[in-house]
C-alpha cells in the first residue's frame, strides 16, 4: 500500500469579473421590462411582479461581492440575461477542456512534474459540456498524458469525491499518480432571472495532483484519509438533461432547467449533515478540533461556513482558520474549496493538519485531512 500526498493545485481564474452593483443594475433592469410587459396580469392578480434586488440583500444572504464569469455581455443585458459563448467546432478543443488544461498545466508545475508523470485524468464537476466523449479524455489529450481519464459528477462535492478516487487508486498500487481538474461553469446552469438565486455562481477550474510519498519533488500535503458519503435530496436540482427533447414541453424555457434549490430547507438539512459528517471523520481518525490549523470548506455561503466552522472547531472561526474565497469568487461550486486550499495552504508547516470538505446537491458530502510533510 502507497501513501497518497497532494504535491500540486492549480486555479484558472476567468478575465471577467461582474460585481454586485453591476449585477443588481442588469436584474432591476429586466424586472421592470418584465413587469412592464405583463402589466395587466399583474394588475388583475393572475401574475406576481418581479421584485427588484440590492446590493445590500446580496451581500447579508450570502458574503459575495463579485464573482469571475467566461461571458459578462450576456448577463449583464435585461434582454439575454445569460452567457453568450462562441459555439465552437468538434475540432477545436471544448471551454471545459480549455479551462481544465490551464489548471492542471498549473498544478503540474507546482508539484514539479510534467505530463509523462500523470497515470490517471478525473474531470469532477458539476456539469460537462457534453454527454460524451468524455471531457476528462479531452484534456488526457491536450496534456498528452498516457494511461486513461473519465470524468464524475457529484455536483458541488465532485472535486473531494474526486480526490478520493485518486488517492485509493494510488493507494491500491493500480496507478502511481492522478490528476483531479473541476473546469467549472456555473454561469450556464444559473437562472440570472431568479432573484434569490441570481447572484450566487461564478465560473473557475481547479486542478489537484496526487501521487505516492515516494515520488514526491518536495514538501506535499499526505492524504491521511477521506470520507464521502450521500442522502438522496431533491431540494437542490436541475432537470436538463438528454431526455428533454422527448417530453412534450420538454424544450420549452422552463425554470427547472436552470439551477433551483429550496434554500432554506437546505440550510436546515445540509448543516447538520455536513458538521456531523466533519466530527465523526475526525473521530474515527483521532483528529482532535485543537489539532486542526484550517478548514478549507466549500464555498456557498458565508454564513454556513461559519456555522460548521463554529461547530467543528467549537468556537468562532478566525480568518485564518476558515478562510473565504467566496467573496471575490462566489460559488463555484465543486471547485470552491480547492481554491481555498490553494490560496491557503503555504504558511502550513511539518505536521500541520488541516481538513478539505466539499458538500450539496445529492445531499453529497465529502472530507479529505491532509498533513504537511517536509
Amino acid at each position: 500500500m502507497h501513501t497518497p500526498v497532494i504535491t500540486g493545485t492549480g486555479v484558472f481564474t476567468p478575465d471577467n469579473t461582474i460585481s454586485n452593483a453591476e449585477l443588481v443594475t442588469a436584474f432591476n433592469a429586466y424586472a421592470d421590462k418584465f413587469n412592464a410587459e405583463h402589466a395587466a396580469a399583474i394588475e388583475a392578480g393572475d401574475m406576481d411582479a418581479k421584485p427588484h434586488s440590492s446590493e445590500d440583500f446580496i451581500f447579508k444572504a450570502s458574503g459575495i461581492e463579485s464573482r469571475y464569469v467566461i461571458n459578462k455581455s450576456g448577463i449583464l443585458d435585461p434582454d439575454v440575461m445569460h452567457p453568450l459563448l462562441r459555439q465552437r467546432g468538434d475540432d477545436e478543443p471544448s471551454l471545459m477542456a480549455e479551462m481544465g488544461l490551464d489548471a492542471a498545466l498549473k498544478a503540474l508545475k507546482a508539484a514539479g512534474k510534467s505530463a509523462d508523470d500523470v497515470g490517471a485524468v478525473i474531470c469532477a464537476a458539476s456539469n460537462m459540456e457534453r454527454a460524451y466523449p468524455a471531457v476528462a479524455i479531452e484534456i488526457q489529450q491536450l496534456l498528452g498524458v498516457q494511461g486513461f481519464a473519465f470524468d464524475m459528477n457529484v455536483a458541488c462535492s465532485s472535486a473531494t469525491f474526486g480526490i478520493q478516487a485518486a488517492a485509493d487508486m494510488v493507494k491500491s498500487g493500480s496507478i502511481k499518480s492522478a490528476l483531479v481538474v473541476n473546469p467549472e461553469i456555473c454561469s450556464a446552469h444559473l437562472e440570472w432571472r431568479d432573484r434569490d438565486c441570481h447572484f450566487i455562481f461564478g465560473d473557475v477550474a481547479t486542478a489537484t495532483f496526487i501521487e505516492r510519498e515516494e515520488d514526491a519533488a518536495g514538501s506535499h500535503f499526505k492524504i491521511k484519509s477521506t470520507r464521502c458519503a450521500t442522502d438522496f435530496s431533491n431540494n437542490i436540482r436541475n432537470n436538463n438533461g438528454f431526455l428533454r427533447r422527448s417530453r412534450p414541453d420538454g424544450v420549452a424555457d422552463r425554470r427547472d432547467m436552470q439551477f433551483m434549490q429550496n434554500g432554506r430547507k437546505v440550510f436546515k438539512e445540509v448543516l447538520p449533515l455536513v458538521s456531523a459528517h466533519i466530527a465523526e471523520h475526525m473521530g474515527d481518525e483521532n483528529v482532535q478540533a485543537t489539532d486542526l490549523k484550517r478548514l478549507w470548506l466549500h464555498q456557498a455561503n458565508k454564513s454556513m461556513n461559519d456555522f460548521i466552522g463554529k461547530k467543528v472547531l467549537g468556537h468562532n472561526p478566525e480568518p485564518g482558520e476558515q478562510p473565504n474565497i467566496l467573496q471575490d469568487y462566489a460559488n463555484t461550486s465543486s471547485a470552491g474549496s480547492i481554491i481555498a486550499f490553494s490560496k491557503y495552504s503555504d504558511d502550513f508547516e511539518n505536521g500541520d493538519i488541516g481538513l478539505i470538505c466539499s458538500f450539496g446537491a445529492g445531499y453529497s458530502v465529502g472530507s479529505v485531512i491532509v498533513e504537511r510533510c517536509d
